[in-house]
């Protein structure tokens, strides 16, 4: 497994080795001995998510209240994608700052976001299917979302792809109004010492 800081405090990219012969691939996108040496902690896994996206499809940027929060390990498990992480955290040392991932079938590459941090990605491919590992249950209440095309925060998507949004994320405030609403993370709630203790019943990754 490779490992790769991104530019957002607290994110990672992994890429695992691949094992391939005439009989197809195997490939392990988590591992958690690469993943304690490189974030300090194991993942803990309580819900696993699916997407399948037609060419052109931007979700995001999307970000759960902190606290609770929720923790993401996201990776293309068909298709090709590119993942967007932005640091929407108040106080943090990166705030404002991004980092994309070039994701598709063949690096199984994969992207680790910690609490706090918006994501969003684009299908670049029909049928481009994305899987997530997440540490907390969906609970519509706490989703937010920021425009993704904030020009405040200038991610370079490719131009010649015609986007497809939601409707939630068509209308999503960008960062300047949403920190003015009090929408956004603060820092400090989103550090590993200040979130709230793992479940001792919930599984962990092994």
């Amino acid at each position: 497994m490779h490992t790769r800081k991104l530019a957002v405090a607290g994110g990672f990219e992994f890429t695992p080795d691949i094992h391939s012969d005439h009989r197809g691939l195997f490939v392990s996108p988590l591992q958690d001995e690469a993943f304690v040496a490189a974030v300090g902690h194991r993942f803990p896994v309580a819900q696993t998510n699916h997407s399948r996206s037609a060419r052109g499809v931007l979700r995001g940027l999307h970000f759960t209240a902190t606290p609770p929060g929720q923790a993401k390990y996201v990776y293309c498990a068909r298709g090709r994608a590119l993942d967007a992480v932005v640091d929407i955290r108040v106080g943090s040392p990166t705030f404002g700052q991004w980092d994309l991932v070039q994701m598709d079938a063949e690096s199984f590459r994969a992207v680790y976001i910690p609490d706090g941090l918006a994501h969003a990605f684009l299908a670049l491919e029909d049928d481009t299917v994305m899987s997530y590992l997440v540490s907390s249950a969906y609970r519509a209440e706490l989703e937010h979302a920021i425009d993704p095309l904030d020009p405040a925060i200038g991610l370079p998507w490719p131009q010649e792809v015609e986007f497809r949004l939601s409707a939630r994320d068509t209308i999503a405030p960008r960062l300047a109004e949403a920190e003015a609403k009090g929408m956004l993370p603060q820092y400090a709630d989103c550090l590993p010492a200040a979130a709230p203790p793992a479940h001792p019943d919930r599984p962990t990754v092994r």
